[in-house]
């Protein structure tokens, strides 16, 4: 079997490591949610059925990846995301990854999301 490229910490330029230390260094002290509304970094929480949303698109990626006969640490390879982020993903305790996180586990188990634009509920 081919192997991927890896998205891994080693493939990262200077300028991407010096990117991340920043972002590493400003959060360290785990801000709040008002100091990341201060900081301009959280605008308002997403709502219920949002959330419900993205928990399923999670529990079917999972259902995906079991299907597949994958483990985590195959995902994790395919997809150069760490093992523990994915769990953390599939049992819904990291419930606000990007959007390339998802494609990318999305890939990794022979799959493509695809979104749909809908009619928002009467408030």
């Amino acid at each position: 079997m081919a192997r991927r490229p890896s998205h891994r910490k080693t493939d990262w330029t200077p300028e991407d490591r010096s990117r991340h230390k920043a972002i590493r260094e400003e959060f360290k002290d785990r801000p709040t949610i008002e100091q990341l509304r201060e900081r301009g970094y959280f605008s308002g929480s997403m709502t219920m059925g949002t959330l419900m949303d993205l928990l399923q698109a999670l529990h079917d990626l999972k259902k995906a990846r079991e299907g597949a006969g994958l483990s985590l640490a195959d995902v994790a390879e395919r997809s150069g995301i760490d093992k523990a982020a994915l769990s953390r993903l599939e049992n819904g305790i990291q419930a606000n990854p990007t959007i390339e996180t998802l494609l990318r586990y999305a890939a990794a188990v022979g799959k493509r999301l695809r979104w749909t634009l809908e009619d928002a509920p009467a408030a």
